[in-house]
C-alpha cells in the first residue's frame, strides 16, 4: 500500500530565481527573438492579470500602455503581434 506524505510549504515569501547568462556562441537573431519572447510573456502576464484575456481587446496603444506601467521600452510591432498570439493560445 502507498502512502502519501505532505510536505509543508515554506512561510518564507517568494524569491526570484538567480538570472543565468545566455549561452555564448549564438546568432544574434536567437537572442534577439529570445529577448523579444521574455518580453512577450511578460506582457501578456500583466495584461490577464490586470484583465484582458481576449486578444483583440489587446491593442497596440494598451500593450504599450501596459509596458510603460511595467518600466520596459515599448514594445515593436512585431512583439505586440506576439502578445497578442500568447492571450489567444491561452484558451
Amino acid at each position: 500500500m502507498a502512502v502519501a506524505t505532505v510536505t509543508p510549504l515554506p512561510l518564507e515569501p517568494w524569491k526570484p530565481l538567480r538570472k543565468q547568462p545566455l549561452p555564448a556562441g549564438r546568432p544574434r537573431e536567437w537572442y534577439v527573438s529570445h529577448n523579444r519572447r521574455l518580453k512577450a510573456m511578460r506582457l501578456a502576464i500583466a495584461l490577464l492579470d490586470s484583465g484582458v484575456y481576449i486578444a483583440s481587446k489587446a491593442d497596440d496603444r494598451t500593450i504599450r500602455n501596459t509596458a510603460q506601467h511595467l518600466g520596459v521600452h515599448p514594445p515593436s510591432d512585431a512583439t505586440c503581434r506576439m502578445v497578442r498570439s500568447l492571450i489567444r493560445s491561452g484558451r
